[in-house]
């Protein structure tokens, strides 16, 4: 599973990396979590607010910080 947390670096982004990390440890599934700070790359994917969370090429999250179980929610979709 390819996790991307989008967002130049703000305390809600760093915030959004930390959940989602929690959430895979929690689920323990195999997932791989980059960050994409480039205001370009984030342009890009089409992503207008941060901080965003992106599941296997998707944009699930926007403009938000889900929580944990919001977070876990969304993976089990994914993975499903």
């Amino acid at each position: 599973m390819q996790l991307l947390v989008i967002g130049p670096g703000c305390a809600k982004c760093k915030t959004l990396a930390q959940f989602t990390e929690q959430a895979v440890k929690e689920l323990g599934v195999n997932a791989e979590i980059n960050k994409v700070t480039d205001l370009s790359q984030i342009m890009a994917l089409g992503v207008m607010m941060t901080p965003a969370l992106a599941v296997n090429g998707t944009v699930k999250v926007v403009g938000k910080v889900p929580s944990v179980a919001e977070i876990k929610s969304l993976l089990q979709r994914a993975a499903a």
